[in-house]
């Protein structure tokens, strides 16, 4: 692989994990993956030391695998702030994602827009990169201007995907908001 085919996996790639990021009404696991707890004398995250699963659409269970660990995994989301409820019970903690409100989704659908447009940037920093060099290469005849067309021709045709690629991605984001 080419750096300017990775430099646009790069691009979906971040995207996709700023989505993650993005929280919705739903309960996800990936919410938590962020979170770090003091376990065994060192930071460790939430799903080293439980298992985490999806008990309904807005609930989380965290089963610690050390009965001992439920404080220390409570009090780290609690600190990480992710605007969750945190209860325990015997089995464990159930994690509670709140109902959003219109005002609460019409900011994370401009968040959501935001990261989009940051993503296209970069795609489009790495397709003028591309193009001059192809134009580099043209001028000094290390290729043919018929080469250099071809090479143009498909460079865009990959950004053209890459963005397609990105927008389904928004699509799919914009859907989970809105539900």
């Amino acid at each position: 692989m080419d750096d300017f085919t990775k430099k646009l996996a790069g691009a979906s790639e971040w995207l996709r994990g700023e989505y993650a990021g993005i929280r919705t009404g739903q309960a996800s696991p990936g919410i938590l993956d962020a979170v770090k707890v003091e376990s065994y004398g060192s930071k460790m995250p939430v799903n080293q030391v439980a298992s985490i699963g999806i008990e309904d659409a807005r609930t989380l269970r965290v089963s610690p695998w050390d009965s001992g660990n439920v404080a220390a995994i409570e009090r780290a989301i609690i600190d990480a702030d992710l605007g969750v409820g945190v209860v325990t019970d015997s089995s464990g903690l159930r994690v509670t994602f709140p109902e959003l409100t219109g005002e609460r989704r019409d900011t994370l659908l401009k968040l959501a827009k935001q990261k989009l447009e940051e993503a296209r940037v970069r795609v489009r920093g790495a397709r003028d990169e591309k193009m001059k060099s192809i134009e580099v290469k043209a001028k000094t005849k290390e290729v043919g201007e018929d080469e250099a067309r071809r090479l143009k021709d498909g460079t865009q045709k990959q950004v053209d995907e890459t963005n397609k690629s990105l927008d389904a991605l928004y699509a799919q984001k914009e859907k989970e908001i809105n539900n």
